[in-house]
């Protein structure tokens, strides 16, 4: 083919190819998080507001080293970084209970270019209770409902709620040390969890709960006031007595209460499929292709609750959307580029 028809037809295919690209690039949002386990919780948030004006571009906090974790999030909004198009998308931890008394709680509540979880982590969110019926059904292709995780996690919310309220009062105060997170969770501990007796660990922690109430109150003699301001406070805040678990550490919820309830719950449900095929079958060679059909379809629970997203149902999920929608109604508008520009962009 003669060298001048191939140049025309060169010239030509770059042409068509550039009228089909936009006159505007996609804005580019890059939102910094913790950790790798943040990375697809927040992708799955941030992708909702993705068209084709702008986009997220999710990474970790350092791009020289490895670390991580929410300080090394916001040292990204100090000084010249601070920008629009440059968020910070942390866990809320107790620093968005705590309104504002230490450093890292008022930059979360008041910088602009900082959104949180509302709930204390991700891990919060993945135990979400009326999703959690979905997630064994996931992991175990077996839709039947032998247990109420809502209301356990209900009653359970209802038990250490009284002092969840005293875990915020001190960590409020200067005496936080005096009872800590752990000391708090040591407390309301359930136990080895059994299904059949799910309630016998409720109330164990109720009375355990009621026993250090009686110690803290002892202890601080003149706090029944400011003890029953931040009870309502927290209220005003989302924290209401059903929905206490939302806001305890993430990862005792997901490695203490949540994970050992599942993992039990998914092993009756998994002898319940297996016993069925058991039975159903007709010959051996059929109960065995089935068996061996349904084990290579199940899945991890760990893995599913990983991935679960159910939580987009929930309160504190939709004051994050309106957060990041508040957000994003009030950018600046890009630049448009001329044709000109368009065509011929400046060379690097």
């Amino acid at each position: 083919m003669p060298k001048r028809l191939t140049d025309n037809l060169n010239s030509d295919y770059f042409n068509a190819a550039n009228k089909l690209k936009p006159k505007t690039a996609r804005r580019r949002i890059v939102a910094y998080v913790e950790s790798y386990d943040d990375i697809y919780f927040w992708r799955t948030v941030l992708s909702e507001f993705e068209d084709e004006t702008l986009y997220f571009e999710v990474m970790l906090p350092s791009k020289v080293n490895l670390s991580k974790g929410k300080k090394q999030v916001l040292m990204n909004l100090i000084g010249d970084n601070v920008g629009e198009d440059m968020i910070a998308c942390v866990d809320a931890d107790y620093d968005f209970l705590v309104q504002g008394v230490t450093k890292t709680s008022d930059k979360i509540i008041h910088n602009p270019y900082v959104f949180h979880t509302y709930v204390y982590a991700i891990e919060n969110y993945q135990c979400y209770a009326p999703s959690l019926h979905n997630v064994c059904v996931m992991a175990t292709l077996n839709d039947h409902m032998i247990f109420n995780f809502e209301e356990y996690l209900r009653q359970f919310s209802q038990a250490i709620f009284p002092l969840f309220v005293w875990s915020i009062w001190y960590y409020r105060s200067p005496k936080y040390t005096d009872f800590s997170i752990t000391d708090f969770n040591r407390v309301i501990e359930t136990g080895h969890f059994t299904l059949a007796r799910a309630a016998e660990g409720i109330a164990n922690v109720r009375h355990k709960v009621g026993r250090k109430i009686i110690q803290l109150q002892r202890e601080n003699p003149d706090a029944k006031e400011s003890y029953l301001a931040l009870k309502e406070e927290l209220k005003e805040l989302g924290v209401s007595p059903d929905s206490t678990y939302l806001y305890i550490q993430g990862h005792h919820l997901y490695d203490n209460v949540v994970s050992p309830m599942l993992g039990k719950v998914c092993d009756k449900l998994r002898r319940e499929r297996e016993m069925e095929i058991h039975n159903k079958a007709i010959h051996n060679t059929q109960m065995r292709n089935e068996l061996s059909c349904y084990q290579h379809s199940v899945e991890s629970v760990t893995a599913m609750l990983k991935k679960n997203t159910g939580y987009v149902k929930s309160k504190p999920y939709a004051k994050l959307k309106a957060d990041l929608e508040h957000y994003l109604s009030s950018l600046s508008p890009t630049v448009e580029p001329t044709e000109e520009e368009s065509q011929h962009p400046p060379k690097e």
